[in-house]
C-alpha cells in the first residue's frame, strides 16, 4: 500500500476539498496491518493542521471517518480500501409529556422483576448505554453511574442535553427507593456514551466509536435505543466484533409499526432485537414486528427519569429495550460468563406469550413473546 499517496488524498480531502462539513464518510482498510501502518504514519501529520482532527480513527473496524462524500476513492486507492457513507442514525422514541413518578413503574412491575431482586439485583454488572448522555444529577441515578465517555465533546462528562439517555438510564438502573424510582436492575452501573446531540441525532461512526470504547472497557452488555433503514457494513463488522468479545448488544426495533421489517442494527443477527408491548400485554401500534424480533418488553406510555431531576412518560421501542438490558444485568450478576448466544437462547425461551399472537402457519414456529424475569431465571438455572 501507498501510505503516503492515502496521507496526500486525505490531506486533500480535509483541508481543502470544497466538502458540506456535515457530509462523512467511512473508509476501510482491507487488512489490518495496512491500518496499523498508517496510523503510526499519520500521528506525525495530524499536529501539523487542526483540519486534521476531523478524520477520526475506528480502531474496531480498522477504519478511518472522513468528512467527505462516499463513492470518491481514486482508482489508484480503490482496490486497498472500501468507501462508505457515514450516515445519520436517531433515537427510537417520542416525548409525551412530562409525569411525576415515585416507587416502580407500571412496565418494570409487568416483567416481574421486583420478585427477582431477592436474588439478583444486577449487582456490578457493567451497562454501556450508547445514547445522549446521562443526568448526573438526577437523584435517582446517583448510585448507578460510571463516568462514561463523551464522543462529541472528549473534554466534558457525556452529559444530557436532550433527555433520551436520562429516560434508558433511569429505566435499567434507577435506584432511590425512598423517594423515587426503581429500575429493572438497581445495583447494574450504567457508563453513559455519549454519541448522539441533543437532537437525538448521530453518524453511524458515532456508535461505531461508542462500541469500540464499551468493547476496549470490558462492558458486560451494550444498550442501542436506536436504528436506521439502512444497512452499513461499518456497523455490522462493529457489532460483529463486540459479539464475538463476548459483550451482547441490545438495539430496538423500530417504531414505524410494521410487521416484517426491522430497523438496523437490531435487523443483525448478533444483537437482541426488541418490539415493545402494551400495559394489555399486546405489541404497541407503533412497534415493528415480525420474524426478526427477538423479544417484547414494555415499551408504551413508560415514566422515567428525565433532565433536571424530573421524570417523563416516553413511548417506543427504546424504552422496552431498556427493560430488557435490565433484564439481562439481573441475569449476568446471577450467571457471570454467559455467552451473547447463550444469553439470547435464555431470552426467546423464557419468554410470555403475547396477546393476539400465534404461532407462524408457513414455519410453525412460535413467535417472540414479551419479557419474564423471572421465567428467564428459571431458563438460565436449567
Amino acid at each position: 500500500m501507498d501510505i503516503h499517496n492515502l496521507i496526500r488524498w486525505l490531506h486533500e480531502a480535509a483541508i481543502h476539498g470544497p466538502y458540506d462539513k456535515k457530509q462523512r464518510s467511512i473508509l476501510r482498510f482491507q487488512h489490518r496491518y495496512d491500518y496499523k501502518r498508517f496510523l503510526r504514519e499519520w500521528s506525525k501529520e495530524v499536529p501539523r493542521h487542526p483540519k486534521l482532527k476531523r478524520i477520526r480513527e475506528m480502531r474496531i473496524i480498522h477504519a478511518l471517518s472522513c468528512p467527505m462524500p462516499a463513492g470518491e476513492l481514486p482508482a489508484k486507492l480503490s482496490s486497498l480500501f472500501a468507501l462508505e457513507a457515514d450516515p445519520r442514525i436517531t433515537v427510537h422514541a417520542s416525548i409525551r409529556k412530562p409525569a411525576q413518578d415515585r416507587g416502580i413503574p407500571w412496565g418494570i412491575q409487568q416483567i416481574k422483576a421486583p420478585a427477582a431482586w431477592r436474588t439478583t439485583t444486577g449487582h456490578r454488572v457493567k451497562i454501556g448505554v450508547i445514547d445522549t448522555g446521562v443526568d448526573f444529577n438526577h437523584p435517582d441515578l446517583q448510585h448507578s453511574l460510571a463516568r462514561g465517555i463523551n464522543l462529541i465533546t472528549r473534554s466534558m462528562l457525556p452529559h444530557d442535553d436532550n433527555g433520551h439517555g436520562t429516560h434508558i438510564a433511569g429505566t435499567i438502573a434507577a435506584a432511590n427507593r425512598l423517594h423515587g424510582m426503581i429500575g429493572v436492575a438497581p445495583r447494574a452501573i450504567v457508563h453513559p456514551v455519549k454519541a448522539f446531540d441533543h437532537n437525538g441525532s448521530a453518524y453511524v461512526s458515532d456508535i461505531i466509536l461508542g462500541i469500540d470504547w464499551c468493547v476496549r472497557n470490558r462492558m458486560d452488555l451494550i444498550n442501542m435505543s436506536f436504528g436506521m433503514k439502512t444497512r452499513s457494513q461499518a456497523l455490522l463488522t462493529a457489532v460483529t466484533n463486540a459479539y464475538n468479545a463476548g459483550v451482547i448488544i441490545v438495539a430496538s426495533s423500530g417504531n414505524d409499526g410494521k410487521r416484517q421489517s426491522v430497523d438496523y442494527p437490531a435487523r443483525f443477527p448478533q444483537t437482541v432485537a426488541v418490539g415493545a408491548t402494551t400495559r394489555n400485554r399486546r405489541i404497541a401500534p407503533f412497534s415493528n414486528r415480525g420474524a426478526k424480533i427477538d423479544i417484547y418488553a414494555p415499551g408504551d406510555k413508560i415514566i422515567s427519569s428525565w433532565l433536571n431531576g424530573r421524570y417523563n412518560e416516553m413511548s417506543g421501542t427504546s424504552m422496552a429495550t431498556s427493560h430488557v438490558a435490565g433484564a439481562i444485568a439481573l441475569l449476568l450478576a446471577k450467571h457471570p460468563g454467559l455467552s451473547p448466544a447463550e444469553i439470547k437462547a435464555i431470552l426467546r425461551r423464557s419468554t410470555q406469550p403475547i396477546r393476539g399472537t400465534r404461532s407462524s402457519k408457513i414455519t410453525k414456529a412460535p413467535r417472540a413473546g414479551e419479557l419474564d424475569v423471572i421465567r428467564m431465571l428459571h431458563a438460565a438455572d436449567k
